[in-house]
């Protein structure tokens, strides 16, 4: 996701964050950290790396590939930074093979894909693209071929634009448009598949692009907002419903965007905050699956989504998934703010707080891990969660061949050391993807801030392992 524009919608900030650097060396002290191995998490651990059609794919008008949301939003100017697009992207369309090889060199055992829905339905619904079918054939072939699980996310965020013509995710609609399409590619990949996440992030794709407008599709509604989180709601589980029926033996589950989220000051008005805020950030789209209904105790105003619901609505939100997938990247401080209203809660960036913070201004906290694991282990419904995504983006310093990002693998020891410590108190953590195998387009903020273990040169192609890669081949062998 485009990190930097979810901080704006936690805080509901109105100007955009510039690149900032670290305003503090962040560098391991504890020497636990630099003892951490693969084998210190179980033999059954999975480790995976992680990436999304749109961010990677390219090829945006080849091959009988629609128009997604994306495609339509990037376009315009002064949407993405520097006007970029995911028009070519890292090429994964054609180097498939290529990122799929050196995932495999470097020891991970799972590849974290999407699929795009308008490369396989052009028209969002009927007509199906037989190449783009193919396409995805052909790379959980390669991924079986070098022994790697696939494990597909079935929407990340590349709506077909025609369905957005017709309202997007604030139609009813989608409910059943969105259904069609797990439908065919369940039955079209479940023989070879067998993991399956049904959406990822919906309090991003939501909030940042129905709300806040920030993302694809760029619309600004609080009702448009309302309808869209019922209707991603209804999707998500129905969704997964879908999936087990197709592929019996599915491990089916979804992702969700999490931060723990600490008060500024101690008082009574900012504990509120936090509370609200985590509703917003942390509650509103998981609660619903596990039964718990919306979280109308922390933000009374969301009740008028009732406005939207369907007689049998409340049961068809509830769904049981196999796992819970967490993505955790920073962590939110919050205090009482008397805007926007509803929320009355804004967020203190890290910067102002003087904490070490990555080339976007995310907050490196990696307790922040350790605390989200904890919290979500609490939910009674929740039987397996698996770190999904998690990375960081920091200026590779580039000497010949070599790259290097040495603070990138401190920060992955410290936030592997939370999820360890997390394990060991009994929370059933049983995964970890990076964010993400290679340098991608990276949503409204382009292609500056890279995320990946591999360098990409944008202008060749060119991959090149960095350091953090080569790392995490020496650990995953251990």
């Amino acid at each position: 996701m485009n990190r930097r524009d979810w901080i704006k919608l936690s805080a509901c900030a109105s100007a955009v964050f510039p690149f900032v650097g670290l305003t503090k060396p962040f560098l391991l002290e504890n020497p636990i950290e630099k003892e951490l191995k693969a084998s210190d998490f179980g033999e059954d651990f999975l480790w995976g790396a992680a990436c999304a059609a749109y961010q990677v794919e390219g090829a945006w008008n080849k091959d009988g590939r629609g128009p997604s949301i994306w495609d339509t939003f990037s376009h315009k100017k002064g949407k993405v930074h520097n006007d970029e697009n995911g028009d070519v992207a890292s090429d994964f369309y054609h180097r498939y093979k290529e990122d799929i090889a050196l995932l495999k060199k470097l020891n991970f055992k799972v590849f974290r894909f999407s699929i795009s829905w308008s490369r396989v339905f052009p028209d969002g619904t009927v007509k199906i693209n037989q190449k783009g079918v193919e396409f995805y054939h052909q790379v959980i072939d390669e991924c079986l071929k070098n022994d790697l699980q696939p494990w597909i996310t079935l929407y990340h965020w590349d709506l077909p634009q025609v369905l957005e013509d017709e309202g997007g995710w604030a139609n009813r609609d989608i409910v059943n448009w969105f259904l069609n399409y797990v439908d065919f590619c369940t039955k079209e990949y479940g023989s070879k598949v067998k993991n399956w996440m049904v959406m990822n992030e919906p309090a991003a794709f939501v909030g940042i692009g129905y709300m806040m407008g920030y993302h694809a599709p760029g619309k600004k509604s609080v009702s448009k907002f309302l309808k869209a989180t019922h209707h991603a709601c209804l999707a998500m589980a129905e969704g997964g419903r879908k999936i087990k029926s197709n592929v019996p033996d599915s491990n089916v589950g979804t992702t969700f965007s999490c931060s723990h989220i600490d008060p500024y000051r101690s008082g009574l008005k900012d504990i509120k905050a936090v509370t609200r805020m985590d509703a917003l950030l942390n509650r509103l789209y998981i609660e619903p699956s596990l039964g718990m209904g919306y979280p109308y105790d922390a933000i009374p105003a969301l009740k008028k989504i009732e406005k939207y619901f369907k007689p049998g609505d409340k049961e068809k939100l509830i769904f049981d998934f196999d796992f819970i997938g967490l993505q955790n990247y920073f962590r939110v401080v919050a205090k009482k703010s008397l805007f926007p209203p509803f929320l009355w809660a804004k967020q203190i960036s890290a910067k102002k707080r003087d904490m070490p913070v990555n080339e976007m201004g995310f907050e490196i906290y990696p307790e922040g891990m350790y605390k989200v694991l904890k919290q979500f282990s609490e939910y009674k419904k929740i039987k397996n969660i698996i770190v999904t995504e998690n990375g960081t983006c920091f200026k590779d310093k580039i000497e010949g061949e070599n790259i290097h990002d040495e603070q990138r693998i401190h920060f992955f020891k410290s936030y592997l050391s939370n999820v360890l410590k997390a394990k060991k108190e009994g929370v059933p953590v049983s995964g970890y993807f990076v964010w993400s195998l290679t340098d991608n387009f990276e949503w409204s903020e382009g292609y500056e801030p890279r995320f990946g273990l591999i360098h990409v040169d944008f202008n060749t192609q060119k991959r090149r392992v960095k350091d953090s890669g080569y790392w995490f081949e020496e650990f995953l062998s251990i």
